[in-house]
């Protein structure tokens, strides 16, 4: 099963995610960890995020970008998290955003099951340079790919999951 999570920022959606992943059995579970850390507010997040999945059995990969290069055991249970940090990666520190799709599809062949988290980042309002005008549209156009290969889209809403596509899987 392919799922695709999204959802504005803090809304719940990873652990969501997590609790998904941690429900099915099966003892390769993957966490591909996507974050670049450059501040403290990033090194809160990322260990935050560590904590949060301590006990659940995954194996964390870090690739912040060339998601293809990344060595994911076939069969595994994987959790991206997430496409917005992969996107903005390949975009803004020299790698190419050409690769991000292939590389989806083909985890998706070889996974027990694929759960992408994104975020719903479209609908602040607010205005922005060109280049993250660029960033956006190439998000949302990676966001569609990956909503289109999923059997399912949920979008979590204050903790809540929705589902947008498909069906909810038991979590």
């Amino acid at each position: 099963m392919i799922v695709l999570v999204t959802g504005g920022s803090g809304c719940g959606k990873s652990t969501w995610a997590e609790k998904l992943i941690a429900a099915w059995p099966n003892e390769k579970r993957v966490y591909i960890a996507t974050m670049q850390v450059y501040d403290e507010e990033s090194v809160k997040r990322v260990e935050r995020h560590r904590a949060q999945r301590a006990d659940k059995g995954f194996f964390t990969v870090e690739c912040e970008k060339d998601l293809a290069s990344a060595h994911i055991p076939d069969g595994s249970i994987v959790l991206l998290e997430d496409l917005v940090n992969l996107m903005a990666n390949e975009m803004f520190d020299g790698g190419d955003i050409g690769r991000i799709q292939p590389a989806l599809k083909d985890l998706a062949r070889r996974c027990q099951h694929l759960v992408m988290v994104t975020n719903d980042v479209f609908s602040d309002g607010a205005t922005y340079s060109e280049s993250t005008k660029e960033y956006l549209k190439n998000l949302a156009e990676i966001n569609r790919q990956a909503a289109e290969i999923a059997d399912t889209v949920v979008e979590v809403v204050y903790s809540i999951p929705v589902c947008v596509k498909g069906a909810i899987p038991c979590v």
